[in-house]
């Protein structure tokens, strides 16, 4: 690869330093950043965009926050002119990526493959201007495969290297079987980059193994390699787990603005600056700001958290849907004097409940007894208002805060 570095000027040199530098804010890993760096220069000296990939198995078509970590990546290439190509697995999807899986998974129906990439695109029009995305299906290449030429893209990768993936090795180790199709999503997964010669794929630090395969293929096809860009995972409101719908700590980008502002504030005081960085559109400046302003005790946590909130609610509802979910969370949080953080259960009950029963079910007494108790002492409120009868029945709604004495506090959202 020629170096192109050396022949920018002064002003373009600057450019590169600052894609660099914005490129770098939150990642986990570039492989390797010297080629970025001499991509980003090639790119200015030709005028040529990069080509930028994230490939997509159209398994999980509910979109949260811990999505966007690599679509807010995405954007900021897409803001400095850059292609963005998006890589519907259509084919691969048939199949499943065993990535983190103990058993091969259940291969997708046409039909889910189709209904599942319609709803991506809808989501991701939050992030990304699809207008400018190019959108590809690796059908319309996989498929067209015979099958010498499959033998032949086999022949290009060892079993050996396939077995370095740690989830294969942990199930040969716990002697679970591994189909033979199953060594051939990674296979797959490195020809699509051929295909689509792009200079840079992108995806989490659980993808590291496939995307390495694109650039494992493209130089045994004679191209120049990509570069790997991998995001780290986000943790979800428990602040240990990934963020997933299964575990209800999750953030969903079609949220309500309350709910999602809500759930933000929710989130702890030790996620701030991650969720600073690999989710909103903040400068790397001003996150560095915020961090520093921080630790040294000049910036109050409460505060930061709440700009936080308002932030990511800004970014996928407007400035004043944001504003007036800060004012409701305020009239609601603050002068109910409810704790500084409250988990949120979301509810996948009935939509009326008995209070001591819900009470029960949410693990906050642990009896219907105790809990009529509580409520005859004038201990159980909602949204503020005291519970005045053990047999009143309560409607479920977005946002509605339970709070059993001084100290039990709960959040409930619809599923």
């Amino acid at each position: 690869m020629a170096d192109n570095v050396n022949q920018l000027s002064a002003e373009q040199l600057k450019e590169v330093n600052r894609q660099m530098t914005l490129y770098r804010q939150g990642v986990q890993d570039i492989i390797p950043p010297e080629e970025l760096e001499n991509k980003i220069a090639r790119s200015l000296l030709t005028g040529v965009p990069l080509k930028i990939k994230l490939g997509l198995d159209p398994s999980a078509p509910d979109v949260h926050l811990g999505h966007t970590v690599v679509l807010n990546k995405m954007r900021q290439f897409q803001d400095n002119g850059h292609i963005i190509q998006l890589l519907i697995g259509d084919f691969t999807g048939k199949i499943g990526d065993p990535t983190g899986k103990s058993v091969a998974r259940k291969p997708l129906t046409d039909e889910e493959v189709s209904h599942n990439a319609k709803t991506y695109f809808e989501q991701f029009s939050k992030v990304l201007d699809m207008k400018k995305v190019e959108l590809h299906y690796n059908s319309s290449w996989l498929a067209k495969l015979n099958f010498e030429e499959v033998i032949k893209l086999a022949s290009k990768i060892t079993v050996a290297r396939l077995l370095e993936r740690d989830d294969f090795d942990e199930r040969m180790a716990l002697h679970k079987p591994i189909s033979v199709h199953e060594f051939f999503y990674p296979i797959m997964q490195g020809y699509d980059s051929v295909v689509l010669e792009n200079d840079i794929e992108l995806g989490g630090t659980d993808q590291h193994f496939n995307i390495l395969m694109g650039r494992h293929f493209q130089e045994k096809e004679g191209k120049e390699p990509q570069v790997a860009l991998l995001m780290p995972l986000l943790e979800g409101l428990d602040g240990n787990d990934k963020m997933s719908k299964s575990k209800n700590n999750y953030i969903g980008i079609d949220e309500k603005p309350t709910d999602m502002y809500g759930k933000t504030m929710s989130l702890p005081d030790h996620l701030m600056i991650k969720y600073f960085q690999l989710i909103t559109d903040l400068s790397p400046k001003e996150v560095d700001s915020i961090a520093k302003g921080l630790e040294s005790g000049e910036r109050h946590p409460r505060d930061e958290k709440m700009r936080l909130a308002r932030t990511i609610t800004r970014m996928y509802h407007g400035a004043e849907a944001a504003q007036h979910a800060e004012q409701q969370f305020i009239s609601v949080f603050r002068e109910g004097n409810l704790p500084k953080y409250v988990t949120t259960v979301v509810w996948e009950g009935e939509e009326h409940v008995r209070i001591t029963e819900l009470l029960v079910i949410l693990n906050m007494l642990p009896s219907k007894s105790e809990a009529r108790k509580m409520i005859e002492n004038n201990g159980v409120k909602l949204s503020g208002e005291t519970v005045k009868s053990p047999h009143d029945t309560v409607t479920i709604q977005d946002g509605l805060i339970i709070q059993v004495g001084k100290r039990k506090t709960v959040r409930l959202a619809r599923a």
